[in-house]
């Protein structure tokens, strides 16, 4: 989610909505006070946004070092495997 090409979208969005909103209302004070809340609740989902991306990616880094934390011979279930480097197998 790159900054600027979201608040130009928000203020294209918002422009929309203003004008609409005058067409309906006829009135600028109802219209600029719906517009605002508009611009309030663009802004709230866009910091919901990104708030889940940040805490994914943690949740992501989090998994990622457990996973280099644990030693080469243990599997998931923590009992031990086969060593990788016996002679005559595969090393998966």
């Amino acid at each position: 989610m790159y900054a600027p090409r979201v608040f130009v979208s928000m203020l294209g969005a918002l422009t929309i909505f203003a004008v609409v909103t005058y067409v309906l209302n006829g009135s600028l004070v109802p219209t600029l006070i719906q517009t605002a809340i508009c611009a309030v609740l663009i802004q709230l989902g866009y910091f919901l946004a990104i708030i889940v991306l940040v805490w994914k990616k943690a949740r992501e880094s989090e998994r990622q070092a457990a996973e280099m934390s644990r030693s080469p011979g243990e599997d998931t279930a923590g009992g031990k495997t086969a060593p990788l480097n016996r002679p005559g197998h595969l090393n998966r």
